[in-house]
């Protein structure tokens, strides 16, 4: 735990400084860890012999960043996604074996790392409602937050044993809760005239991001992995930090273009 405290404290200045300067910087943070969330993910499938395809990985990543750094559109995203199955499938075609399970890890890997975690800039590239970029990181980690102290004290039924033994149906319902009383805060104090937006966002939010934590477990479970890295002491890896945010990025960006006018 104090491994776990020093870390998380090293780490928070760092964090407010990509966040309060946004722009480049945000986007050179981002592509740094999703190169390295990508790399933790494919690393994890090795661990039980199923080798993906690292290379179109890299380039996949390397692709999204050249196409956030301009003014993205509809089209850019679907020639990116384009061009990540298209290099998938044609390195196919040079092996001696076909290898479903590694295509299969590799393209999981490019759309549930890569897109999800781009999400973020996505935001941040927003005109209007860039700004609740930090709800993506406020509902997260508010979420784990509350939800841990919840389940400590006041947990006894298991949310779902098989996939996480430690998470209760009490703590899940805390996290959420917090979540929404986190949100509110955040609403009232720097945007106040969506404040409605924020609450809805905290509890939507919270119930998606402990859908991207089970998810994340999962994936740890069936590789046989306790954490998917170690750049973080006390913390594994950066999949183990971001395992919620990639569920809530896309959750934040879609409802701020669907639901606020």
């Amino acid at each position: 735990m104090r491994i776990r405290i020093i870390s998380a404290l090293l780490a928070i200045p760092l964090f407010l400084f990509v966040m309060i300067n946004r722009g480049i910087v945000l986007d050179i943070s981002v592509f740094i860890l999703t190169m390295i969330a990508v790399n933790e993910f494919f690393n994890a499938f090795q661990n039980i012999d199923i080798i993906p395809l690292k290379s179109v990985g890299f380039l996949s990543v390397i692709f999204m960043f050249g196409i956030t750094l301009k003014n993205f559109t509809l089209e850019w995203i679907m020639i990116w996604f384009f061009t990540s199955m298209l290099l998938i499938l044609v390195n196919n075609l040079f092996k001696k074996k076909f290898d479903m399970l590694s295509l299969s890890v590799t393209a999981i890997g490019i759309y549930y790392v890569v897109f999800f975690m781009y999400h973020i800039v996505f935001i941040s590239h927003h005109s209007k409602y860039s700004e609740l970029i930090w709800m993506i990181f406020i509902v997260a980690w508010a979420t784990d937050t509350f939800a841990y102290f919840t389940g400590y004290f006041f947990g006894a039924k298991k949310l779902c044993p098989s996939i996480s033994p430690k998470k209760t149906v009490e703590g899940a319902i805390g996290g959420i809760l917090g979540s929404i009383g986190i949100s509110a805060l955040f609403g009232y104090s720097v945007m106040p005239k969506i404040l409605f937006h924020c609450v809805a966002i905290g509890f939507l939010g919270s119930i998606i991001g402990q859908f991207g934590d089970l998810t994340a477990s999962i994936f740890k479970r069936y590789t046989k992995i306790k954490d998917y890295g170690k750049i973080m002491p006390g913390h594994g890896g950066i999949l183990d930090r971001f395992d919620s945010i990639l569920f809530t990025a896309p959750m934040v960006y879609y409802y701020i273009i669907f639901f606020i006018k």
